[in-house]
Formats: C-alpha cells, structure tokens, sequence
C-alpha cells in the first residue's frame, strides 16, 4: 500500500516534516510512515580513530573504556530516537491522521530511505539536519544524494509550516519538467489549488509555444497563470514565490550531471538553500 514517508531527526524540522506529511496525507488519502535512522558505528573503525587521537603507548584498559563510552552513546541516540518518534506520531494524530506507523532503523540514512520509498507517493525530509541546523546557508549533505538516487518525489521543507496555496512550478521543457507537469495537471495533492508556471532564462517563440503547451494541459476551470523572463532561474523564481501566499515550489531535479554542478552550480540546490517554503522535487 502507497504511503506518505517523512523521516525526522533531532532537528527543529522535525515538527514540520510531520505536518507536511499530515497535509499530503489528508489531499491524497494516504497512511503516513515516520522514519528515525540511527547511523551504525563500526567499532573497529572508532578504536583506530581513537587509538590514533590518542597517540601510541595507550593502555589496552583506557582504549576499551573508550570503546564502552562509544557503545553508551549510540545506546542513548536509540533511545533518543524512540522519543522522537513517539513525539511525532503524536504531532500527526493530533492533526487527524490516526493511519501512521512509527520505523526505527540502524544503518545508513540515505540508504535506508531508498529501501522505504519502494511503497512511498512522497519522501519528506527537513532541509537541514541536526548538524547544520542554525546555518541557512547550508543543506543536509543527505539531500542531494536522496534526490539523485530516489525515483519518488522528495519534499524538502523549511523549520516553519505554513499549508501550501499557491504551487509556482519552475518548468524548463526537460522530462524531468515534463513528468512534474502531469502531476501537478492530474494528482489530488494540488486540486483547486491555484498555479503559475515559471519559465526562466527564456524567449522567444519556441520557449513561448512550450509555455502555451504546459498551459494547455490542464482543465479549463484550473487556476493557471504564467511568467516567462529572460532572467536567471534563480532571481525570477524567488520573486514569483515572494509575490504568492504560502507557495509550494514543484520543479524537476538536478537537471545536469554532478561533475557540471560543480562547475556551474545547481539551481535545485540553491532553491532549496534560499528558498522559505516546501519545495517539491521531481526526478
């Protein structure tokens, strides 16, 4: 059975990746499953790592007494995680969704998600973890590989909720763009709610008769609006969200390669970095 799978963390996203999976839940009639991983520690590696921090010469008693404090730490982050969990389930009842279940993994976050999202609509995650989360120039270093390996759209939302009313889709013409069209066109989760379609670094007739295309796919009492701008994506989608109440921006993914991105930047990236609202990312 499709679900909605939102995994949480001890950062203050936390609360709003449960309500945003409580507000994609209700419009597509979806169970929600809340995820918690706790990161595996090889042990032999975290010796090493402290036999070498320590230097040469450390008693065998003092390295095993290291190793016992290590093994209580990851006993307490299980713990920790149980009460989050506890906690969120306890957000997304009380927001009336009573079909949830709670998931407490051991290993790799990214690889974990992967493995759950077999059965997800929609993956929800926090922009920031804990690591960096009181630095807004930054992402979680687990987004963007969530993104490119995932084959389900990924939420990334903000530490504040705010219900989506207004979708502002980046659209390009890509497949990526194109598979995002049809959702937002056919699925549930945006009925009745208003769109402006966002064309940027784009002119002329061929780019225009893209725009009246992706128009034209949706019904006639939809309410559609559209931009087409010459400027950078990154300029003109930021004011057509600040122009909107409590829009949800959907665009497709990673349009290049990871070694371009490097080069040139990522437009995703920086949307979900400067961005204040959910963003809806389409593979």
């Amino acid at each position: 059975m499709e679900r909605i799978l939102a995994a949480i963390d001890a950062s203050a996203h936390a609360t709003s990746v449960c309500k945003y999976a409580v507000w994609a839940a209700e419009r597509l009639s979806l169970p929600i499953e809340l995820l918690h991983v706790v990161q595996r520690q090889d042990a032999v590696a975290a010796r090493r790592d402290l036999s070498g921090a320590i230097g040469l010469g450390v008693k065998s008693d003092l390295m095993e007494e290291l190793v016992r404090l290590s093994e209580e730490s990851s006993r307490a982050e299980i713990e920790k995680g149980r009460v989050l969990l506890a906690a969120g389930e306890q957000i997304v009842r009380e927001a009336g969704v009573t079909d949830v279940t709670t998931l407490h993994r051991h290993g790799g976050v990214v690889e974990t998600i992967l493995e759950r999202e077999e059965d997800a609509r929609i993956v929800v995650l926090g922009r920031r973890g804990t690591d960096h989360e009181f630095a807004p120039e930054h992402i979680g270093s687990m987004i963007e590989r969530v993104v490119r390996s995932s084959i389900k759209p990924v939420m990334i939302v903000s530490r504040a909720y705010s219900q989506p009313e207004h979708v502002v889709f980046a659209y390009d013409a890509s497949p990526a763009a194109k598979r995002a069209l049809e959702r937002l066109a056919n699925s549930p989760l945006f009925d009745g709610l208003p769109v402006t379609i966002v064309m940027a670094e784009a002119s002329g007739n061929a780019k225009r008769a893209a725009l009246a295309e992706a128009e034209a796919v949706f019904a006639p009492d939809h309410p559609v609006s559209s931009v087409i701008d010459p400027g950078k994506a990154e300029k003109i989608i930021q004011q057509v969200m600040g122009s909107v109440s409590n829009p949800l921006l959907l665009m497709g993914a990673y349009g290049h390669s990871p070694i371009r991105n490097l080069i040139v930047g990522s437009t995703t990236s920086e949307m979900i970095r400067t961005i204040h609202a959910p963003v809806l990312l389409v593979r």
